[in-house]
């Protein structure tokens, strides 16, 4: 009689949905530490939006202004502009890297705690996160490919740490992809997804994305035309589902990095994250009142 081999378990469509969800926070929460703003002044940069636009937008190299509003979307070009490339006479792409990967230590360690960092867990989400990377593509990614391009660091947390950095970068690259898809705009996209009741509330958006009342109002406007928000600016069931076929297509996008891992390992990569992350969140990583229901 032939053995039969055993079957290997399907991905489910969300599971690399799940699996970010419980990663990126792990990446994020270094924007909103107090040692990303005091670390990033003492380069020189300015308190703000000089200093998150140079972070997160380093690796790409000394570009301009122009290059950061298209890759990051959703953001006022009025805001960077200011900033980019001002910040790069001040502190240049290279320090900035190095200075946030320090900050990325100092952020994990204060919020996990000594123990967790040495943990075999962490290193493990570490080492199943850097194998879901391998399937990441450059191709038209470009946040994903500059970073790509950095050295994986050696330390286990800072190792989940740049891993999970890739992961996001990917699925926000095509995650953009999908919106322009859609038809969404920057402030559109934002609009959208706020009267969802997920992320951040409107009012914190507004001020770190750059857009006033009255360029929210107008979105809002062309979005009632289209017949997505109804009169409270809630989403019609026209607009849901448009959000939800953009989600379901960066999911897709997003797929071969997480069917490279394997069910199994998605699955166990998705729990230690989410463990890691809770304890993010329950140290006090997130200003809690800057978002909406879950």
């Amino acid at each position: 009689m032939t053995a039969t081999a055993p079957t290997t378990p399907a991905l489910e469509p969300r599971a690399g949905r799940r699996c970010h969800n419980a990663l990126n926070p792990l990446h994020s929460v270094v924007y909103f530490s107090s040692e990303y703003d005091r670390e990033l002044t003492a380069l020189g940069l300015e308190r703000g939006a000089m200093a998150y636009f140079a972070g997160r937008a380093a690796p790409l190299g000394a570009v301009a202004a122009g290059t950061v509003t298209a890759t990051f979307y959703n953001f006022n070009h009025a805001i960077i502009a200011p900033v980019i490339p001002r910040a790069w006479g001040v502190a240049p792409p290279e320090a900035v890297v190095e200075t946030r990967l320090r900050v990325a230590d100092a952020v994990l360690t204060r919020l996990l705690g000594p123990e967790v960092i040495a943990s075999a867990d962490l290193a493990d989400a570490a080492r199943l996160a850097l194998r879901a990377a391998e399937a990441c593509t450059r191709e038209a990614r470009p946040l994903y490919a500059a970073n790509a391009d950095l050295p994986v660091p050696e330390r286990p947390h800072l190792a989940l740490w740049h891993a999970a950095t890739l992961l996001r970068e990917h699925r926000g690259d095509g995650h953009l992809a999908a919106l322009a898809a859609a038809g969404l705009n920057g402030l559109e996209a934002l609009v959208t997804h706020t009267a969802t009741g997920k992320g951040f509330t409107p009012g914190f958006v507004r001020r770190t994305r750059g857009w006033s009342a009255q360029d929210w109002a107008a979105a809002q406007d062309g979005l009632r035309e289209r017949g997505l928000l109804d009169a409270d600016g809630d989403l019609t069931d026209r607009g849901v589902e448009l959000r939800r076929e953009v989600e379901g297509v960066t999911d897709r996008l997003d797929r071969a990095p997480y069917e490279h891992l394997g069910a199994a390992a998605v699955e166990r990569l998705t729990r230690l994250a989410g463990a890691l992350t809770h304890r993010v969140l329950g140290n006090g990583g997130f200003p809690q009142q800057h978002f909406g229901k879950s």
